[in-house]
Parts: C-alpha cells; structure tokens; sequence
C-alpha cells in the first residue's frame, strides 16, 4: 500500500533522527544536540493524557539517573520535577510538541546545561535492540541528509593575500568526511595563513575534531580528556601521528570565527586550539554547551539527548560548559571575518618585504578597517 503524505514526512523525520542517535550512540557520546537540518517537515501534534505523561516522565528521570554526568544534579531534577508534577503544573500541558518544550526548559533551567533536550517525533521510534547497528534505510536516510549540507562544508577557498578561507557548519562522521578535510587542506597547502569560521557551526563528531585538528599540529598533541560517567573512566584525547593528506603544520597563523550560535563540537574545536597555542579566535562568546552525551528513547514517540560526559582541557583543567568559549578578540559575529584578514595581514606586513606587496597589502588594511 503507498504511504500517505503525513506517513513518509513523519518516517522522513524519525530515519533522519535516528541517523543522529546513531552518530552519538552508546559510550562514545559527541559534542551535539540535533543539527539544523535534522528536524524534517513539520509534524502532526499528539494530545497527552495523564498516563502518557508519566510514562515519559518516568522514563526520562530513569535515564538522567542512570546516565546523567553530575548523579547530584540528576537527584535534584528529579526532586524539581516530582515537585511540578505534585504541583499539577506539568498536567497542564496537553500537546505533545509543548510538553517536549517545557521539559527541555525545566531541565535546562535546572542546571543550565544546554546539551539535556527532549524531542517529540509524530512516527513511532523504533526500540533499539542491544548493539543494533542502524539499518540500511537509516544509513541511506542519514547518508542522504549530510550530503544534502556537503558534510558541513560550506565553503574552502582563499581570499586575498593568499590566506585560506573554511566555513565549516558541522563535524560530520570521519568516514564521510574524512576525504574532504583531506581534499581542503591539500587546495590550501599553499596559503599564507588560514581562517577556520566556525560562526554556523553547531556540534557534531568528537573524532572529527580531533582528524581536522591533526592536520594542524607538526606532532602528536594533547588536546583534551574527557570524563564519562560510565565506568568512572577519563579517556585521553590527542590529535593524529599520522593524516592521510597534506599536513598544514603548526608554523602559519590560524584564526578561528565564532559566534554566539558556535556550539558543542565546535566549541570543543576552538577551546582546544586555543589553549594549545595553535589558533586565536575572533568573534563572540560561544554558546556554552560542553557535555557530550547520546539520546535515548523515552517512549515511542519522545527521545532525550543525555550528556553522559564532561570535558577536561589539559591547561586549564576546566572546560566551557556554561560559559562557552572567550575570543582572544571580541568583536561582532558580523565583523569577525574583516577583523580576523586585518590581524593576519598585519602579521603579514611585519614580515613582507617587497615594496609594491607592502602598499599593495596596506591599501588593503586600509579598505577593511
């Protein structure tokens, strides 16, 4: 039988959330909540009774307590949540889309962090069976989305003065797009300098931080830890001996883009680079969402993303979470990249000697300042 309009748009939706429940599953965890582009179509809104809500509240205060990163603050949320529910605030709410929403503010507004966020989907979830791999449907599904946004690629090219130019809205999977940050480093192995703009960028793979960064480092180089909740167990995270391209190396200056909107992984991609020296960044105060987790199902219609994790930089023994990632120059998202091409071109005067390329470059500084 063919599927109806409001069947495929809500199987379009779930396949494209369980490709990303699946980039982020089990005890690996990543830098991300759902990307733009992961939503689909709108959807059809489900009334809520009174069983339907507990089964989710249930189910969600069992997850934050087996999982959560801090088990104090997953207590407390419980306690708070207990406490609505005894209150009848929560029975209030009827729609299925607003109930997602108020969890997602009541949680976040509880311990502020931006990564616990419940999500409603109008076709059933599919219950994972224990190591289940995504099916071929959902690889397809999945596989067809990234392509659809160039596997976070937005741009690679070079600007004037030969400095490289890579606007990056997404840390895709390493196999996907592992041949793309090989085919970008290898157009701009040449340029002078490079400008990484991460002001679109929103989260995704924590092993593709640390390929993309390999490119940038001469050696092996300690970037971060993480904490995970399971297993009381820090895992240890430095860039890459070896890359399959072209190494940028360590010895051209790097700027980095970011906005408030810069969040998750490529927060983590800014706050490393920062703190080892490799990079200044320029623009605003990223959005502060530094636990990396996975989502889990609630019940057949609702799933949570749960950071399971926390991450530990090795010079500052801290991380961003809550306060995000401070540029070394604060300016406007919107004037970032001009301030970014005036800082390196200036580093590029103090070294340049021909005359004409001096004028040719101070005619330049000229026109962005």
């Amino acid at each position: 039988m063919e599927k109806s309009a409001s069947t495929r748009r809500a199987h379009i939706v779930v396949m494209s959330a369980i490709g990303a429940i699946l980039l982020c599953a089990g005890a690996v965890g990543a830098f991300r909540t759902w990307l733009p582009g992961d939503e689909g179509p709108p959807q059809q809104d489900m009334t809520m009774n009174a069983a339907a809500r507990k089964e989710v509240l249930d189910s969600l205060i069992s997850a934050l307590n087996q999982f959560y990163v801090y088990p104090e603050k997953a207590a407390a949320m419980e306690r708070a949540l207990r406490a609505q529910v005894a209150q009848g605030e929560i029975d209030k709410v009827d729609s299925a889309e607003q109930f997602a929403k108020v969890l997602t503010e009541d949680l976040q507004s509880l311990v502020h962090d931006r990564h616990l966020e419940v999500r409603y989907f109008e076709a059933p979830i599919p219950v994972p069976a224990v190591g289940q791999e995504e099916s071929p449907e959902d690889a397809v599904a999945f596989l067809a989305d990234r392509k659809r946004l160039n596997f976070g690629f937005e741009t690679v090219g070079r600007l004037k003065f030969n400095i490289g130019y890579i606007d990056l809205h997404e840390f895709s999977r390493p196999e996907q797009v592992a041949s793309r940050i090989e085919a970008a480093m290898t157009l701009l192995g040449d340029t002078r300098s490079l400008i990484i703009d991460l002001r679109r960028m929103h989260g995704g793979d924590p092993e593709t931080v640390m390929l993309m960064a390999s490119y940038l480092f001469d050696r092996p180089t300690h970037l971060n830890d993480i904490y995970w909740r399971e297993g009381d167990r820090i895992e240890s995270r430095w860039t890459q001996a070896e890359v399959t391209g072209l190494r940028y190396g360590q010895s051209r200056p790097i700027v980095i883009l970011t906005s408030s909107d810069t969040f998750s992984a490529g927060e983590d991609f800014a706050y490393a680079l920062k703190h080892a020296g490799r990079a200044i960044l320029v623009g605003e105060t990223t959005g502060g969402g530094g636990h990396p987790g996975s989502r889990r199902r609630l019940t057949a219609h609702f799933m949570m993303n749960v950071p399971t994790g926390r991450a530990i930089n090795p010079v500052t023994k801290t991380d961003w979470e809550g306060v995000g990632v401070t540029p070394d120059i604060a300016v406007s998202a919107k004037n970032a990249l001009d301030v970014a091409q005036v800082n390196l071109l200036n580093r590029l005067l103090a070294v340049e000697t021909d005359p004409q390329l001096r004028r040719k470059i101070s005619e330049r500084l000229h026109d962005l300042e």
